[in-house]
């Protein structure tokens, strides 16, 4: 990449070229790529997924409704391989046409629904059971006002900083400098309202607080980017003091390696249909 200043042209085309694996997946056009259906389980809702921060939020929350002994929470969870474009066959944009994960097909009542994007997964599960969502008032207000913030805010961390800080070819300055300063911007606002409150919209355990930790929490506990010391994440103390209070969670802990395909191969796990496939990981770890 030249150091000139670049001029966008008239009419913008697909003609970059990149040695960067992450760009070359991507596309102008949306739809399925090649002919593949999803493979499916026997429990009533079907996850296809990656333990990413936006699919950690899903399986947490599976992980909480059935540590309440909500048997009917039970779920089969399969890897969608973003890296390898798994994301683009004909299945899985038949679930979601916007190829991104996590996508759920719910087979629990009546008809067969289709739900995508983190946060309408989140709503449409606490709905169901009645669990994580406060029925009304201030504080379902509450848990709404951060549940978005998170929708919005995040892609503001992964995609914009995450993304050149630690993914792009090379280090520029001024991206780097733009969202540093927006993600900062952002702890600080979770700081202050962590402040005055044991968890993000107050004092009660929410899926406002499944949709950030995995973005934030992770940001905070050095596990996102390699980025704590850059962003000084230690000097958001309200922000570690809930991040670690979230980690220690047991159905965190079980849902964070849920569609895990990396690692070592002990500690990853890639499917999930029944709590013995991260029972054999979370004993083994250390």
């Amino acid at each position: 990449m030249s150091e000139k200043q670049y001029t966008p042209p008239k009419v913008w085309k697909n003609e970059a070229s990149s040695g960067n694996k992450w760009a070359n997946i991507n596309s102008p056009e949306s739809g399925a790529r090649f002919e593949r259906e999803l493979p499916k389980g026997e429990h009533p809702f079907q996850l296809y997924s990656l333990a990413t921060p936006n699919g950690q939020k899903v399986t947490i929350l599976f992980e909480e409704l059935l540590a309440l002994g909500i048997k009917e929470a039970e779920y089969d969870a399969y890897l969608i391989n973003i890296g390898e474009s798994d994301q683009f066959s004909s299945g899985f944009v038949g679930v979601n046409p916007n190829s991104k994960i996590p996508a759920l097909v719910d087979k629990s009542g009546g008809e067969t629904v289709n739900v995508f994007e983190s946060a309408s997964i989140l709503v449409h599960l606490a709905e169901k059971f009645g669990k994580f969502l406060p029925s009304n008032g201030s504080a379902r207000s509450q848990t709404f006002n951060w549940l978005f913030w998170a929708q919005g805010s995040a892609p503001f961390l992964g995609g914009g900083f995450g993304h050149f800080y630690a993914y792009a070819d090379e280090k520029q300055e001024y991206p780097i400098n733009r969202f540093a300063m927006e993600a900062k911007r952002q702890l600080d606002v979770l700081d202050k309202q962590l402040a005055k409150n044991t968890y993000v919209a107050g004092e009660e355990y929410t899926i406002a607080d499944m949709a950030i930790w995995p973005w934030y929490g992770n940001l905070v506990l050095g596990k996102l980017y390699d980025a704590a010391e850059f962003l000084e994440v230690h000097t958001y103390e309200n922000v570690v003091r809930w991040a670690k209070q979230i980690e220690s969670r047991e159905a965190v802990q079980r849902g964070i390696v849920v569609n895990k395909g990396w690692g070592e191969e002990w500690e990853q796990v890639p499917e999930r249909h029944s709590a013995e496939d991260i029972d054999r990981v979370l004993q083994i770890r250390p």
